[in-house]
């Protein structure tokens, strides 16, 4: 889940002590050669793509009055490019824009630049800091031997690339180097002179941070041609561009642009141009409104724009662009009409009913489809996981792309959905969202125009779908809970460190998708460090240095990074401790991971925060909270506080039964076979199913404590007959007892690598939990696969279906993890962090699985679908699970139904009966998954089994079951007539149901 110290520092950077920085230039804006004086800031702009005859800077400083329209005018550099010198003050900064002096303006997607101080560089839509124009910007001197550098630059994927060098024995250029220039496809190019130098030392940047030396050790080049690829030198090479015929060959006109408007949004999307050497961007120009032309620049084939004029048409009109800056002709137009603004979405109410009716989907948003390219970020982790490379970042998929396939999610029967937390997080690699840092704000990397949380909570409930949204109220990120705490930590901006710690901002405000201009970076910490002691500290030995060092070798500081031992974090806000024992009482109340601090639960201030902001979602109209960590958390907090917090909430919003109704299941990590967690309650999963047994202190530290030492004992726990039947009888349960938490079935999970196993052990655990036909069962998950494996489950097609046979037909809810439906990602390591792309992970992107067009006409029923999707929805297993959901939706007995196996012989067989007396439902059903069985003392009467439509009579209370073969099964249900007749054959023969 979390990087450790030493990963998330591990940037590439100049290695320790190699570049005479000396002062602390300001991040990604070192001074070049032609810096401008401290005040100033020395702006260029690429005309490459522009052809305008004029350009203007229109420019505000920080703080102050924007120029008279259009702005100044800018001077030619060199070619390609013009700039401008303005004067900011004491400004940090300015806001900028640029136009043609006839009303055609470039305002970065009607955002404005953001610029900083130093040289600035403005090309097609990118951010970055270095002079274009330098000429030699190294130390050598005389007109000795030169050096020729090609840089590859396929693999970074950087829009501006700078060399940052130094002769042997010379030293080194202003940070960032020099601007690199284009020298033919996936290559830059770099001459410098070296006088009486015998090579360099080199290393390669961005002009936003991040680097790329050689691993720390940087790159040494002699002189003549070099080129560096993929980290490989290769002295005295041939010029990889001398084959290369010059580029002068445009992309093709894009075709099919379509432009939608609704509300103050629109729209626009395109089909990919083509080129002989690659397309690199596009160029869209609208027209219409008030504010005249506005031209922007992406790298997709999809814009989104936002806060429009109301009831305007707009033109929108696109051009390709090839790296060497060829442009091709304008698209055909397509216009859009805007309508008037709308108010906020509406809050949708909860779906209610019996949580058990809905089978559960469970997708990482942020993997499974995308909507929007234009939320897409690769966080600090994009180059070094490998990410990068395949054009994959972390935070891909979000909640258009979620609404976008709630079809597909529908077409396989599933009519719950649970979703990863939803806040705005703050880590390094946390596109799963456990690292919570503004639990009041939706992430916006998720939220597009049009496709809030809100928009996809109502597409859910407009198809009869709902949301169960992940929760966490253990832990918030390391950086604290923005207004609760947030910690200020030591950092300062030498010449170690000047890369790692952002410039200060006055008014930044980190939102995980909004990019500093100063850093280049969307994961800004300027606002998190301070050099000077901080007001109030209690951080102990504030910014001593330590012995220790960092990956890099750089001095490691007191209170630079958080931790719970330092006094950074209040006691009475975050617990003071890390977890010695896993099964013992301080895994409820220490830390279980640098990367997370451990809320103090049992103290006012915090329930208030996490209860206030939890009763945000609620009031959106979710149907229901998956809680993480749930087990880190003494049950009595969870009994006294944040349950009673929940039911309470919704009963106010939408009423008793929509409370009732209001689905929560915990997370209780017992990675053990045994019934009871290493003998400890307190540590299994069943154990949070119920109220308390005892009265404990009123002060909830105390009480936690008292809890833990007198209620440890699993002799002593409760027991239950709610999810058994009494013979052949249901009989009403009682909940009288019950915690207001279910629970993910952890045993079953555990030994899900055999369906039998999974069978044997739920059965062993299920007069321990409150009712478990309330329990999550699924195999594998965003965390483990059976057995406590890192691995999504691999036994293949035939053992997949006979656990989805099980888990469809026996207690509990049936839950599938993203993609298991056509064996996903099968036998791949689950999560690797940032050593490797997530592209060869369990939690691989999925959209490309189902890309193209789908309709549900219901529940497990396709009306149409075209594209990869039409695919996907043919595989054997996704039809297994469409039939298992149309025969679980057919059956009550198989969704709320209690269980029993007396009188039954036969591995996997059971009988199960639901009786609702006030609404007239009775089912009973017998089923036999795999093998066959015999079941003895049963009602008599006509069965019908739901998947062949066999009939069988009964008369002497025996019914036998031949053994229908692995992954398929027999459900014969008793046929009592009028409504509770049974259903006879339910769907259609597959290649696992017949």
């Amino acid at each position: 889940m979390a990087l450790a110290l030493a990963g998330c520092l591990a940037a590439a950077l100049p290695a320790a002590g190699s570049s005479a920085v000396g002062t602390s230039p300001a991040a990604g804006a070192g001074a070049a050669t032609t810096a401008a004086a401290e005040g100033t800031a020395t702006v260029f702009y690429s005309t490459k793509t522009r052809g305008w005859t004029a350009y203007n800077l229109h420019w505000a400083p920080d703080g102050g009055s924007w120029t008279a329209v259009p702005g100044t005018g800018m001077e030619p550099a060199c070619t390609d490019w013009v700039k401008k010198t303005v004067s900011l003050g004491a400004a940090a900064g300015l806001q900028a824009t640029f136009n043609n002096g006839q009303g055609t303006w470039d305002s970065n997607g009607g955002k404005n630049y953001a610029l900083g101080t130093g040289v600035v560089t403005v090309k097609d839509g990118v951010v970055s800091h270095s002079d274009p124009c330098a000429g030699e910007p190294g130390t050598g001197t005389g007109t000795g031997a030169t050096a020729t550098v090609y840089y590859a630059t396929t693999t970074v994927g950087w829009p501006t690339v700078n060399l940052h060098w130094a002769p042997a024995g010379g030293a080194w250029t202003a940070v960032p180097g020099a601007g690199m220039e284009p020298a033919c496809a996936g290559w830059v190019k770099k001459t410098v002179t070296l006088g009486t130098a015998a090579g360099l030392a080199a290393t390669f940047n961005n002009g936003n941070g991040t680097w790329d030396n050689n691993n720390g050790k940087n790159y040494a080049l002699g002189p003549g041609p070099s080129t560096v690829k993929d980290t490989k030198v290769t002295a005295n090479a041939a010029d990889p561009c001398a084959a290369v015929v010059p580029d002068t060959t445009a992309p093709t006109v894009p075709a099919g642009v379509r432009a939608t408007a609704t509300d103050v949004s629109a729209v626009v999307t395109w089909e990919a141009a083509t080129d002989d050497r690659g397309v690199s961007g596009y160029q869209v120009t609208r027209t219409g409104g008030t504010k005249g032309a506005v031209v922007t620049d992406t790298t997709s084939t999809v814009l989104t724009a936002s806060d429009l004029e109301e009831r305007t048409a707009y033109t929108y009109t696109v051009k390709a662009v090839d790296a060497a800056g060829n442009l091709s002709a304008a698209s055909a137009a397509a216009v859009a009409t805007t309508g008037t603004r709308p108010p906020a979405p509406a809050a949708s109410a909860p779906l209610g009913g019996d949580p058990r009716k809905d089978p559960i989907y469970f997708v990482l948003t942020a993997r499974f489809n995308d909507g929007d390219t234009a939320n897409d970020r690769g966080g600090s982790q994009h180059v070094k996981s490998g990410n990068a490379a395949g054009n994959d970042p972390m935070f891909r998929g979000d909640f258009k792309g979620l609404v976008e396939k709630l079809d597909y999610v529908k077409a396989l029967g599933f009519s719950a959905i649970w979703i990863t937390p939803v806040v705005l997080n703050r880590s390094d690699y946390d596109y799963h969202g456990y690292h919570g840092y503004d639990f009041y704000k939706v992430d916006p990397r998720l939220e597009s125009a049009g496709a809030s949380y809100q928009d996809l909570i109502n597409a859910a409930h407009a198809k009869g779908v709902k949301i169960y949204q992940d929760v966490v109220y253990n832990h918030s990120s390391r950086w604290g809970a923005k207004g609760l705490f947030t910690p200020t930590v030591y950092g300062v901006r030498d010449a170690q460190w000047s890369w790692y710690y952002d410039e200060k901002r006055s008014g930044f405000e980190y939102d995980g998708l909004t990019v500093d201009p100063k850093s280049g970076k969307s994961y800004y910490n300027g606002d998190l460090w301070s050099t000077a002691e901080p007001a109030g500290n209690t951080c102990v030995n504030w910014g001593a240095a330590t012995p220790y060092k960092s990956a890099e070798g750089y001095t490691i500081y007191n209170c630079q990074w958080p931790n719970p031992t330092s006094g950074m974090f209040p006691k009475a806000l975050f617990h003071q401790c890390w977890i010695g024992n896993w099964e013992g009482e301080d895994a409820r109340s220490c830390w279980i991971h640098e990367d997370l601090a451990d809320f103090n639960t049992e103290h006012p201030a915090v329930q208030n925060y996490l209860i206030g902001a939890y009763d945000k979602y609620i009031d959106m109209g979710v149907d229901g909270f998956r809680i993480d960590t749930a087990v880190h958390i003494p049950r009595v907090t969870w009994n006294r506080r944040f349950l009673p917090a929940i039911q309470q909430r919704v009963a106010q919003q939408f009423g008793a039964q929509k409370a009732q109704d209001f689905y929560v299941f915990g997370e209780v990590g017992s990675f053990v076979n045994d019934k009871w967690n290493r003998g400890s309650a307190n540590q299994s999963a069943q154990y949070y199913t119920w109220k308390e047994s005892a009265a404990y202190s009123a002060d909830d530290a105390t009480a936690a404590l008292q809890q833990y030492a007198g209620d440890n004992d699993p002799a002593r726990q409760p027991t239950s007959a709610n999810a058994f039947l009494s013979g052949n009888l249901y009989h009403a349960p009682d909940h009288s007892v019950f915690s207001g938490m279910n629970v993910i079935d952890m045993r079953m999970h555990m030994n899900f690598g055999d369906a039998n196993n999974a069978f044997q052990n739920g059965k062993d655990s299920d007069d321990s939990y409150n009712d478990a036909t309330y329990n999550v069962v699924y195999v594998d998950s965003h965390d483990f696969g059976p057995g406590k494996s890192s691995t999504r489950y691999a036994g293949g097609t035939d053992a997949w279906a006979e656990n989805m046979a099980l888990m469809w037909t026996f207690r509990g809810i049936p839950t599938l993890y993203y993609g298991s439906e056509i064996e996903f990602q099968a036998g791949k390591q689950i999560d690797c962090g940032p050593t490797c792309p997530l592209a060869g992970t369990g939690r691989a992107y999925y959209g490309d699985k189902i890309a193209g067009s789908v309709t549900a006409s219901g529940f497990s029923k396709v009306a149409s679908a075209t594209g990869a999707v039409a695919a996907t929805l043919e595989s054997p297993l996704v039809k297994h699970v469409q039939r298992l959901n149309e025969i679980r939706r057919a059956v009550p007995a198989l969704q709320m139904g209690q269980y029993s196996t007396e009188g039954i012989s036969g591995g996997m067989a059971f009988k199960r009966r639901y009786t609702d007396a006030a609404a007239g439902v009775d089912s009973f059903a017998l089923v036999a998954v795999t093998g066959g069985a015999s079941y003895t003392g049963i009602p008599n009467g006509t069965y019908k089994d739901a998947v062949t439509g066999d009939v069988r009579t009964v008369t002497e209370g025996t019914l036998s079951v031949a053994a229908p073969g692995k992954g398929n099964l027999r459900v014969y249900v008793l046929d009592l007539g009028g409504r509770n007749g049974a259903p006879g054959k339910v769907g259609a023969a597959g290649p696992y149901l017949k």
